[in-house]
């Protein structure tokens, strides 16, 4: 089955984003809108506590999760925001770099975001996703 999301990149733009700067899904694709995806354990604790990238690869695990349950894949998303809780870019960039090395060759467009503060204690990291699957019919 054909991919569902196309990956728009452009000509024009640097070239320095790690991410398609575009991406478009057809009408017939049915949209998921996750939830924020946060670094939680199953037992509701925060994992990796005091660690971006960590929290971020957690966050990606239970995007995951959230997507499957859905039925859908990473390859399937078609946009994502990145919070983290920081006021320094370094620790923005701990994260996305982690977020980006688990999409691997799929590189949907991105924001990333320094927020003050999350919903969970100690939480540094969540990711927002959207995805676009055709239901096999």
């Amino acid at each position: 089955m054909p991919k569902t999301v196309t990956l728009i990149r452009s000509a024009t733009l640097s070239d320095v984003a790690e991410y398609a700067y575009a991406a478009t899904a057809p009408a017939d694709a049915r949209l998921i809108f996750l939830a924020g995806a946060c670094p939680l354990n199953p037992d509701g604790s925060t994992a990796a506590v005091g660690d971006y990238a960590g929290q971020a690869r957690a966050a990606f695990d239970t995007m995951r999760t959230a997507l499957a349950d859905a039925g859908a894949a990473v390859d399937d998303v078609i946009s994502t925001r990145v919070l983290v809780a920081s006021t320094r870019q370094s620790d923005l960039v701990a994260a996305w770099e982690a977020v980006r090395d688990r999409f691997g060759d799929h590189d949907p467009p991105s924001t990333l975001f320094g927020v003050t503060v999350l919903g969970y204690d100690d939480q540094l990291v969540e990711i927002e996703a959207v995805a676009a699957v055709r239901d096999p019919s």
